[in-house]
């Protein structure tokens, strides 16, 4: 697990007082205007002040501390800053997808361990989990209530009641 995230990358500037255009790598401006600090390093190296943080369609526009004109704006394009997760407050039943990757997905009533959480896709009202199973074999979930019944990353499980045929190959009814 990481200490810290990707937030955003810089794509053009906005206007010529500094401010940026970028793309969020996080949950979006409302998330991201919670945080007072960014960094220009995954290790926290590069410590930065946020001045202002708004949505504007699906970027982000950001002020930081020390980026005045659109020179020195200019000068950030393609860079990724970096949030720590320590400043994040994150919901009760939320949590870091980075802090996901990796845990054992087990049935909620067996215990039987189906494979490992191996990758978060966003594309639409709910999350989609890949599992990734011992032998390689990828299986998609819905991060839906009723598939997924607990998180526990200390334990680094996440217990789920799933259907028939979501693990395993479904049964045609054709056999000898």
């Amino acid at each position: 697990m990481q200490n810290y995230l990707p937030a955003c990358k810089i794509v053009s500037t906005h206007g010529v007082r500094g401010e940026m255009k970028a793309l969020p790598l996080c949950d979006g401006a409302a998330f991201l205007a919670k945080f007072k600090r960014l960094f220009t390093s995954a290790d926290g190296a590069g410590e930065t002040r946020v001045l202002g943080v708004r949505a504007q369609g699906n970027v982000i526009l950001l002020r930081l501390d020390g980026v005045t004109d659109m020179d020195a704006a200019r000068a950030q394009v393609g860079r990724t800053y970096y949030l720590a997760k320590a400043d994040a407050k994150l919901p009760r039943g939320r949590y870091f997808i980075d802090d996901m990757l990796g845990c054992d997905v087990v049935d909620a009533d067996t215990d039987r361990v189906y494979g490992q959480l191996t990758n978060v896709d966003r594309p639409a009202a709910q999350d989609i989990y890949t599992v990734t199973d011992g032998a390689g074999e990828e299986h998609m979930l819905p991060a839906v209530p009723e598939f997924v019944k607990k998180i526990d990353i200390d334990a680094r499980k996440i217990f789920v009641t799933p259907i028939e045929g979501m693990f395993t190959d479904a049964v045609n009814g054709d056999e000898d």
